[in-house]
């Protein structure tokens, strides 16, 4: 018998072991870290060897070199100091789930190549529908469902081809579309919007992006009046694009009224809830989607703030056929008696890409293992923590609101402008301690602090916002 080069089971649970210990002691000591990664560009890979390896090394030597050559590079996501852009957080339930999805190795494009893949993603999706308290149509019970994406952007893309397909009568996918679709979305949507157009064949030209009110929500007034003005010309408006927390203030658009509109001249109405989406868990937080039963489709990442690791985004459609004819393939390779017999889901046919990965394991643990309860008090103590953080901005000498919000986001200025916000979070930043990133609105410079990291505690708060007065008042600038 030829020799093997595999790496033998007994060696797999010995070195799964040595795995799970590194993942246990760095978790126990990333906030000892920078939270921002300190190497310049280029050092990562300058010592790195320069070709691979003609042998193979043993996982000790590889386990070490994560150590000494990777942590270094690495900004740290999971500190519990991190404030930057919006939380990518996980928990141990959802290591473990990834980890097992990957020891089972499934590749779950349809139904039959692993039925549980496909029937617990649907279940855990329909266990979301409940416990955010959206509408029954977004349900598997009905004509609609829910399925995991790659990512909001993944998803935005999805609904805006079920709607080209609608609005074409499913001719698009066949003859091409024309330069005759409009789409809409506010000045603060995401830029996934932007570059689902390109990717659509809809075009940049073609999306309409509608101004804003005073709390950076879109304005209904002015998206109809567009509207109104795009189809004189002769036109097709076709696609609303609305938000439940903008990336940059967590500005929360009028939903019902979209939703009026886009009924009104028969338009898609997608509703995009990334981060925010998961405070609907708590019912005294489900004010941010007032009026989502009336839109089409809704999607919010679990992988941002319900302690599921990247990736792993929620995107469920009212109607699964206006998906399917937008998506579905069907080569010979692929056909089977359960997929012809339209007996189950395939949800390949829900998305981008053929294969998919088993994603609903994590998920589904974390939803164990928290329950209902444990995610509400983790999301109300997330709040209660930026609110306060609210209360010291609105108090303080130096810093002052850039808008007032409700849930984990507070954007704030200093009050002498934005050379002096800028510099301030550049020093704050430059010390290793905390990472918080910026916005602009209405054009000046805004420090965002975003809390949702699954072990932030009070006292990193307390330790940020004395890091931030002290370089305020250091008057070295």
């Amino acid at each position: 018998m030829g020799k093997s080069y595999h790496m033998d089971l007994e060696s797999f649970r010995s070195n799964g072991y040595k795995a799970i210990d590194w993942i246990v002691d760095y978790l126990n000591s990333v906030e000892d870290y920078p939270v921002l990664s300190e190497v310049s560009p280029g050092q990562i890979r300058s010592v790195l060897p320069e070709n691979p390896p003609q042998d193979g090394e043993t996982f000790d030597v590889m386990l070490k070199d994560v150590s000494d050559l990777i942590l270094p590079g690495i900004t740290h996501w999971q500190s519990p100091n991190f404030f930057a852009y919006f939380p990518a957080n996980n928990s141990p339930p959802s290591i473990l789930g990834e980890l097992i999805s990957s020891g089972l190795g499934v590749q779950g494009m349809s139904w039959i190549t692993s039925p549980s893949c496909t029937e617990l993603e649907t279940h855990v999706m329909d266990w979301l529908v409940h416990m955010l308290g959206l509408p029954n149509k977004f349900s598997s019970i009905s004509r609609g469902g829910g399925v995991i994406q790659h990512s909001a952007s993944d998803a935005t893309l999805c609904a805006l081809l079920a709607a080209r397909e609608r609005v074409g009568d499913k001719s698009v996918n066949e003859h091409g579309t024309n330069t005759q679709l409009i789409a809409y979305a506010s000045t603060q949507a995401h830029s996934s919007m932007e570059k689902s157009c390109m990717i659509s064949g809809i075009g940049r030209d073609q999306l309409r992006l509608i101004n804003v009110d005073e709390k950076f929500s879109m304005d209904a007034h002015s998206l109809e009046s567009q509207i109104i003005e795009d189809k004189k010309k002769g036109l097709t408006p076709f696609f609303i694009c609305a938000c439940v927390g903008t990336t940059s203030s967590l500005a929360i658009d009028p939903i019902e009224a979209l939703a009026d509109i886009a009924q009104k001249y028969n338009l898609w109405l997608h509703v995009d809830a990334a981060m925010a989406g998961t405070a609907a868990i708590c019912p005294e937080f489900r004010f941010i989607n007032h009026g989502v039963e009336k839109a089409d489709s809704y999607t919010f990442n679990p992988h941002k703030w319900m302690f599921t690791n990247f990736d792993c985004n929620a995107f469920f459609v009212s109607d699964r056929s206006a998906l399917t004819n937008a998506l579905s393939v069907l080569p010979e390779y692929l056909k089977n008696k359960a997929t012809t017999e339209d007996d189950v889901i395939d949800y390949r046919d829900w998305q981008i890409p053929l294969g998919r990965r088993f994603r609903a394991l994590k998920l589904w643990f974390v939803i164990r293992h928290y329950g209902i309860k444990g995610l509400q008090h983790h999301i109300r103590k997330h709040v209660e923590m930026a609110q306060k953080f609210k209360q010291w901005i609105v108090e303080s000498d130096n810093f002052e609101l850039a808008v007032d919000t409700e849930l984990n986001l507070i954007c704030f200025a200093h009050k002498n402008g934005d050379e002096l916000s800028e510099r301030i979070l550049e020093q704050v930043n430059s010390t290793g301690k905390v990472y918080l990133t910026h916005t602009k609105l209405k054009e000046k410079f805004a420090i965002r602090m975003s809390i949702g990291q699954t072990n932030t505690e009070m006292k990193h708060i307390e330790k940020a916002w004395s890091l931030l007065r002290r370089k305020a008042n250091e008057g070295n600038f």
